[in-house]
């Protein structure tokens, strides 16, 4: 688990593919500082676990599942990526709970000054469509932003000063694609909601026996 507050921008050293998933190196310096063989590090948004450590940096193994789903498949040398080691417990939780499951890949629509700071629009995909909120939490590239708008298809992030210049937000630019993790808890109460509607959909359809087509055209799946 993580907190969203990056502690550096790594440089990927390589990406190798292999059996179906690959093995990504990234340099870095501050996030090799109590690492072991076996930790959790964030990678751009994704909980990765290290399978190699080196004195300028460290290697995790990546599933087909997370190159195919986040923004980590089309990295190569030179890319720049926001890195995080996992929360220890009883320490500051200064942005909010991230998993480092990428929930979806979105793509930056523009990036707007907003007087000292800038307001980044990105496109709302389906995944967490009913998961953002404004004033909500969001982790772009496992950095803990706050929610601004939302709208039909879109929404937006402000950025402070500080963040744009300490993470890979400092080369944001529209066209580019990011990694999505939706708040935890607004995840859980997606579920429960879906999970209720579904039960009193399965209790009409039983009572008066309609059909599935029907329950779609009355609304209820």
């Amino acid at each position: 688990m993580f907190t969203g507050l990056i502690e550096e921008v790594g440089t990927v050293l390589r990406l190798e593919r292999r059996d179906g998933g690959g093995r990504l190196s990234v340099r870095a310096e501050r996030v090799l500082g109590g690492t072991v063989l076996g930790d959790s590090i964030a990678v751009s948004g994704a909980c990765l676990t290290v399978v190699d450590l080196r004195r300028d940096g460290f290697t995790v193994d990546c599933m087909a599942e997370t190159l195919a789903h986040t923004t980590l498949g089309q990295t190569g040398p030179g890319s720049l990526v926001n890195l995080e080691r996992s929360m220890q417990l009883g320490g500051r939780l200064g942005g909010h709970l991230v998993l480092g499951h990428v929930d979806a890949v979105a793509e930056v629509l523009s990036v707007r000054p907003a007087g000292v700071a800038w307001e980044v629009w990105f496109s709302l995909p389906a995944e967490v469509r009913w998961c953002l909120a404004p004033k909500g939490s969001v982790a772009i590239d496992g950095i803990s932003l706050t929610v601004i708008g939302v709208e039909e298809a879109a929404f937006s992030v402000g950025i402070i000063p500080h963040t744009m210049k300490e993470t890979t937000l400092k080369v944001v630019k529209p066209g580019q694609r990011v990694n999505v993790e939706a708040d935890v808890l607004a995840r859980y109460v997606q579920r429960a909601l879906l999970g209720r509607d579904e039960a009193n959909s399965d209790e009409a359809g039983a009572s008066i026996g309609l059909t599935e087509d029907v329950l779609k055209e009355q609304g209820f799946i």
